[in-house]
């Protein structure tokens, strides 16, 4: 592994037993509260993606807002929030998704994007997949084409990847 990478690793803290007992936790608010940190993974985020035509960051509530906005700005392109329900005042459009026992869902403003639009999906993490696809499934019902995804940490042992087929760049950079 590269330092730049050790160094983003060591800033990710276990927290056992959260948000129930048996999950160890991954907590990426030490990694944004240290500029270095920071900043080494938002370009670690953004490299793959230059020079790709993304025109718009799509990042869902609330985690993939922190890592979301700083790419697309050095990308140069405008931030896609996907919130949870309830939370857009203008026309919006709806995925649900399931959980593990239940459903939940995604929205976002119907205008945010069309079909001209090349986006990029940001989220701090990939664990089951469910979150990530439905904001893909939501981003192309609108007309989007979907660049890839880019996630901080990617839990392999929760298989979320297998959820994003069809997503031409999948990346992550941390595996656990």
């Amino acid at each position: 592994m590269n330092r730049e990478l050790d160094a983003v690793r060591r800033l990710i803290r276990d927290v056992p037993d959260f948000p129930k007992p048996g999950i160890l936790f991954k907590d990426v608010t030490p990694l944004v509260r240290d500029p270095a940190g920071f900043k080494t993974t938002i370009d670690l985020l953004t490299a793959p993606f230059v020079g790709v035509g993304v025109t718009a960051v799509a990042g869902m509530e609330s985690r993939g807002f922190i890592f979301g906005v700083p790419v697309a700005e050095r990308l140069g392109v405008g931030f896609v929030p996907i919130r949870k329900p309830g939370k857009l005042p203008a026309a919006k459009v709806r995925e649900e998704y399931s959980l593990e026992y239940g459903t939940d869902a995604l929205e976002m403003h119907a205008d945010a994007v069309g079909p001209n639009d090349r986006v990029l999906v940001v989220d701090d993490l990939l664990a089951t997949g469910g979150t990530a696809a439905a904001a893909v499934r939501m981003l192309r019902r609108v007309g989007a084409t979907i660049v890839g995804i880019a996630f901080v940490v990617e839990l392999d042992f929760l298989s979320g990847r297998g959820k994003l087929a069809g997503v031409p760049s999948v990346h992550s950079l941390l595996h656990f």
